[in-house]
């Protein structure tokens, strides 16, 4: 026997699944829905199939080709010019029938007995057999009314309430005998339920309903589609399932990683290839297609999650659909019945209220609140440039193609022939990434000076020495392991301004990228003695006898990083004795927890070798953690006040640039030793200029981003500033301890809230009307200060996240923690006003 399969439709209710997709290939548990009807087909026998094609037909047809990998023999036959209906489209493939034959629909999912309904049709001697089901509200659907001895007597097209005179319904499988078609005319639409039908119990041919058991779904409507997932989840249905069964209920496939902390609640089904973060949990009902990555944290109820969708940490998915490739960020909510369509990014902190359509390739922005269907225009693009440099989810955001691209607009704002620098850290993604960006750059006619894996503070020392007109450095992120972070250097090796940014930008969006001929292409070469040229102008600005007599002893974990393989050259010239640790090259980064257990470990070895200090090196070379000498770790601000002392100590009257959010400890340290404070916007472009241009600076920076030593270089140096403390602890003639406890007692605590994007402008405004000029500094962020400017609070919004920061600083440790909550009320009461205010507008 033959079966028709009826798969043209396009499914407007199933909108926006269906925008790029016809119906039949819309997924149920990761197989198309004409997967499942194949299945069934195959399970009773029938396996030569004819598909009828007319919305997107090359969909289905490249997906089942002959239909020999799923164990049928399939055909196609296309409505080119209109679509025919139900029965014309039969009618017009009625040369291949020339004997009993079924027709099913495409966009059912059943698991009814088709041996026992065709018994049926023959037993009866029917010309027309309808496999009937029994349904609780058959208001949407064609009620048959049958006699005693099933023969149909009576159709009704989706019934009013008043009319339903039965709960037994049309389910779209039809057994029929050839001769049928002969009733229709060819080359027109034509209707089983409305036309060929009611026409054969005119004329008194047989015809039958056959009442089912078994399930059957209607895959019709957003609520219907979730709950099929949901039964055949709960076994209502026979079906096939593609994954093997690992618990009792949790279905998963091939080469999926699960993280032991993950929380998985049975009945769940997990694709191959899927990888699910630490204390992710996944309640019952949850499905989740290939390839897709789940973050850490994030709260999954009864989601259905197609092919290729990336979930960021702490999301939260209720009873919604997101479609293949698309993006959910960090803390993103989207809620019951919602619909993301394919390609689509949902931004940190968006939220989908419950309901609400977004049609494909849409971007709902960080921080905003969808109440309505997102149909037609696309929101504004993102900027490339955050904080800090481009950074992305590694191999997500920051694909091959993404840095070609990007090489190409940075490439296209230079003159061609020009030479920049190309530098990253030993990980196998940023390799892979500043191989792509070379490839971008030389396709615009640019030279490449390539330095690859180096620390960064080589990378942007040599810059001047290379007669180049930038670089790139390419590393993981330091706070976020699982991104990468690609920095562009101007010719000094500062970081380049934001009007630069903004013409790179521009390049990349707009695509007004130079494609230069084949004679044009650019060169790479590999610059020789670079790590020569670093030392030599780091032994220059140290008193190197000193340190090579001072006896000290040093623990070093180099966090198995690139700095790993430079410092190590340096400190040996001096006859340092260094314990090193952690100093291999690791393809992957530790995280920030696993960072804090190694800092521990660090304590305990400086402890047991009584050693002079230890110092813990991270950001490729940029940052670090000192340890002193019992094993107490000194970072963040504690450590920007030591340093400034320590340096302030050896260079009376020398200017210290710090970000304006530093401790105020740092004016009290400059005035004792007659020195000067000059404070910045806290981004680190704005805290290298500084220090490139004002007067007599002796150090930059902070704990938190690292310092700056700008006779050397005007980039952060973690591995300069550890041979530096060396020398000073040597000159000064004290311990860390020591130094410690001649450092000025302020108290500085800080708080972050979130803050949606939307809101951080008005809050910002609010703060500076409703405060007197006189107490306010506008460096970055609302500074508000006092008389004696000892005290203040600052409110900063965060530039890369929708977030706020909070800092207070005093000598009263009762001031700011008072403060610290007076002002995250405010803050907290402004967000919620504003929230309540354009929630009320929509």
């Amino acid at each position: 026997m033959r079966a028709v399969l009826m798969a043209g439709g396009s499914g407007t209710r199933l909108r926006p699944l269906t925008c790029d997709l016809p119906k039949p290939m819309v997924p149920v548990l990761n197989r198309p829905i004409a997967e499942h009807i194949v299945n069934l087909l195959k399970r009773y026998d029938i396996t030569e199939i004819i598909a009828t094609l007319f919305y997107l037909p090359d969909v289905m047809r490249d997906y089942f080709q002959d239909g020999r990998d799923f164990g049928v023999q399939m055909t196609y036959a296309v409505e080119e010019d209109q679509p025919l209906g139900t029965a014309g489209c039969v009618k017009n493939v009625s040369e291949l029938l020339d004997e009993t034959f079924l027709v099913i629909s495409g966009d059912s999912i059943t698991d009814f007995d088709l041996k026992k309904a065709i018994a049926f049709h023959k037993s009866k001697g029917s010309k027309a057999t309808l496999v009937l089901t029994r349904v609780p509200n058959p208001i949407e659907f064609g009620v048959v009314i049958t006699d005693e001895d099933d023969k149909i007597v009576r159709f009704l097209e989706k019934p009013s309430t008043s009319e339903i005179f039965s709960d037994t319904v049309n389910t779209g499988t039809y057994i029929l005998e050839p001769e049928v078609l002969d009733y229709l005319p060819g080359e027109c639409e034509q209707d089983f339920s409305k036309d060929l039908f009611p026409l054969l119990l005119e004329k008194g041919e047989p015809m039958y309903g056959y009442v089912a058991d078994g399930y059957w779904c209607d895959v019709g409507h957003l609520d219907a589609y979730r709950e099929a997932h949901y039964d055949a989840l709960d076994k209502k249905v026979l079906i096939d399932y593609d994954y093997p069964e690992t618990s009792a209920g949790v279905r998963i496939g091939k080469n999926t990683y699960v993280d032991p902390e993950a929380k998985i609640h049975g009945p769940v089904l997990i694709g191959s290839n899927c990888r699910i973060g630490p204390r992710a949990v996944l309640e019952p009902g949850t499905v989740i297609g290939d390839n897709v990555t789940i973050g850490s944290d994030a709260d999954l109820k009864r989601p259905i999650i197609w092919n290729g969708a990336v979930v960021g940490e702490d999301t939260h998915l209720r009873a919604c659909v997101i479609a293949r490739g698309t993006r959910v960020d960090r803390r993103a909510h989207i809620l019951e019945g919602a619909v993301v369509g394919a390609l689509s990014t949902v931004g940190e902190e968006g939220q989908i209220s419950p309901g609400v359509r977004v049609w494909p390739s849409k971007i709902i922005e960080s921080g905003a609140t969808l109440n309505i269907n997102l149909i037609w225009g696309q929101t504004a693009q993102r900027n490339l440039f955050g904080q800090r440099g481009v950074a992305g989810l590694a191999n997500i955001d920051i694909t091959p193609e993404f840095a070609v691209k990007l090489g190409a607009a940075y490439g296209s704002t230079l003159k061609p022939g020009a030479y920049v620098t190309v530098s990253r850290d030993q990980r196998s993604i940023s390799r892979m990434a500043s191989r792509s960006l070379i490839a971008g750059l030389m396709s615009v006619g640019i030279n490449i000076q390539n330095l690859e894996a180096t620390a960064i503070p080589v990378a942007r020392y040599v810059l001047p020495t290379l007669d180049v007109v930038g670089g790139i450095h390419v590393r993981l992120h330091p706070q976020r392991p699982d991104h990468l972070l690609i920095e562009f250097f101007d010719k000094k090796g500062i970081d380049i301004p934001k009007s630069k940014e903004k013409k790179i930008e521009g390049a990349y969006f707009k695509e007004d990228l130079r494609r230069s001929q084949i004679h044009e292409i650019g060169s790479v070469t590999y610059p020789s003695r670079v790590i020569d040229i670093y030392t030599t102008a780091f032994s220059k600005y140290l008193r190197a006898e000193s340190i090579r007599n001072s006896r000290s002893k040093i623990v070093i974990d180099y966090a198995y990083a690139v700095s790993g393989a430079v410092l190590p050259q340096l400190l040996g010239q001096y006859d340092c004795d260094a314990v090193v640790l952690n100093a291999s090259l690791n393809p992957t980064a530790p995280s920030i927890a696993e960072r804090d257990v190694m800092l521990g470990q660090l304590g305990q070895v400086v402890q047991a070798l009584q050693a002079t200090f230890g110092v813990q090196i991270s950001a490729n070379g940029e940052q670090l953690v000192l340890v002193d000498e019992v094993g107490s770790p000194i970072r963040g601000e504690a450590l920007t006040a030591l340093m400034a002392h320590m340096i302030l100590t050896a260079h009376p009257r020398g200017t210290v640039v710090i970000p304006v959010q530093a401790s105020g400890a740092i004016e009290e340290i400059a005035r004792r030793h007659d020195g000067r404070v000059v404070r910045t916007k806290a981004n680190p472009t704005a805290l290298m200029e500084a220090c490139h241009t004002q007067e007599n600076v002796v150090l930059g920076g902070s704990g938190d981003m690292g310092f700056i030593f700008p006779q050397l270089h005007p980039g952060f140096d973690a591995m300069f500033c550890v041979a530096k403390l060396i020398e000073m602890l040597l000159i000064q003639e004290r311990s860390l301890g020591q130094i410690w406890e001649e450092l000025p007692r302020v108290f500085h605590r800080s708080q972050t809230m979130r803050c949606p994007w939307t809101i951080k402008g008005g809050l910002m405004r609010y703060l500076v009307e409703t405060h007197p000029a006189e107490s306010l500094e506008l460096v970055d962020g609302v500074k508000i200060v006092d008389a004696s400017k000892q005290n203040w609070v600052l409110i900063l919004p965060d530039a890369g996240e929708p977030l706020v920061h909070i800092f207070a600083n005093s000598e009263d440790r009762d001031w700011v923690d008072k403060q610290l909550q007076t002002y995250r009320q405010k803050v907290q009461d402004f967000i919620e006003s504003e929230q309540g205010r354009k929630e009320s507008v929509i």
